[in-house]
């Protein structure tokens, strides 16, 4: 069993990696997956049929990679500069996730994962696998038992150090490393991130309903939502920090040093009206090397429809009222729902 060179660690921070741990794969028992089970088996997981396609290989590391013996969990700070919440008060405006509002992270941590993986297949000379976020590997659950933070009550990484704010990164390995201590703490009585959801997507504290829950159902659902959750969604056009921003350990965050996590002046909160007379191509030059890409510019126009029915601003009846006849029937629906709302 060996730990991190010198190396290794002074490149760890050069990276702008901000924190890290290390799990003895070994370690990790049978249960480890049991409450990704019992996430599907309630049907939490909404259309989202990849989860239970991937489930078996998603409930332990060895059924993803056998000759895994440790997994190097980094995390790297994407704090906002400012309270994320502010614009939801901005009715004419937009309101985009923190973790959207530049590049896409996946891209950018994934190329700084493989460097170091390259180092570590160096000093130990045992093959290392790369994962982000796009790998059936439970990241969350792995980043705990490495010691980064703790799952909080809304389910999400919560650090001592970081609040809410850490992007996770997984580096597998062959070689048998020396695991890192399990961080103390957790949330106590604690139920801001509970009582702050606007949809009630938490059913009891550590678990959430997916079908209810903002992100999902403006960047994983592709139909057309709910009545009864359309006006819950208010400005949120693409993913939605209300749980992670409330978190009482965000007194001890810090913001963003990596200048390609910080906000774009352009993505914070900016207007309704523009960007529902984007087209195609316009929606991919704004959004391009962005998360939001991702989504395809109908689903786009279909939140920033939605936001424009919740903005109660008589003025953007004139872009509800360009997509009524879109062909489009997810996009027409939701400009005529505007249209009567804003009536």
């Amino acid at each position: 069993m060996t730990g991190l060179s010198k190396s290794v660690k002074a490149r760890i921070e050069t990276l702008g990696f901000s924190a890290y741990g290390i799990v003895d794969i070994a370690g990790i028992n049978e249960e480890h997956g049991d409450g990704l089970l019992g996430y599907i088996k309630k049907n939490h997981h909404g259309t989202m049929a990849w989860m239970p396609q991937t489930a078996q290989r998603r409930s332990h590391p060895h059924n993803l990679w056998p000759q895994a013996k440790s997994a190097l969990v980094l995390g790297m700070n994407y704090g906002p500069d400012s309270d994320p919440l502010i614009s939801l008060l901005q009715k004419d405006k937009a309101t985009i996730s923190v973790y959207a509002r530049n590049k896409d992270y996946h891209g950018l941590i994934k190329g700084r994962l493989k460097e170091l993986a390259g180092l570590l297949a160096r000093d130990t000379g045992e093959d290392v696998k790369v994962f982000v976020d796009t790998a059936p590997l439970m990241e969350k659950p792995l980043a705990a038992a490495a010691g980064l933070g703790w799952q909080g009550k809304h389910t999400n990484l919560v650090s001592r150090d970081y609040g809410s704010w850490l992007f996770l990164g997984v580096i597998l390995s062959a070689a048998k490393l020396a695991p890192t201590p399990v961080q103390t703490g957790g949330c106590g009585t604690c139920r801001d991130c509970l009582d702050i959801c606007p949809t009630d997507a938490f059913p009891t504290p550590y678990q959430i309903d997916a079908r209810k829950c903002i992100s999902y159902l403006t960047i994983e659902f592709k139909g057309k939502v709910e009545l009864d959750l359309r006006e819950k969604l208010g400005n949120r056009i693409y993913g939605c920090d209300d749980c992670l921003a409330v978190c009482p350990w965000n007194k001890f965050a810090r913001t963003a040093s990596e200048i390609k996590l910080q906000a774009r002046p352009d993505l914070d909160a900016p207007d309704l009206a523009k960007l529902a007379a984007l087209d195609d191509k316009q929606f991919r030059t704004l959004f391009a090397g962005s998360p939001i890409k991702r989504i395809g510019r109908d689903q786009f126009i279909r939140n920033v429809l939605y936001a424009i029915g919740n903005s109660n601003d008589a003025s953007l009846m004139s872009s509800a009222l360009a997509h009524t006849g879109d062909n489009n029937p997810v996009i027409s629906n939701a400009a005529i729902w505007a249209v009567g709302r804003l009536q």
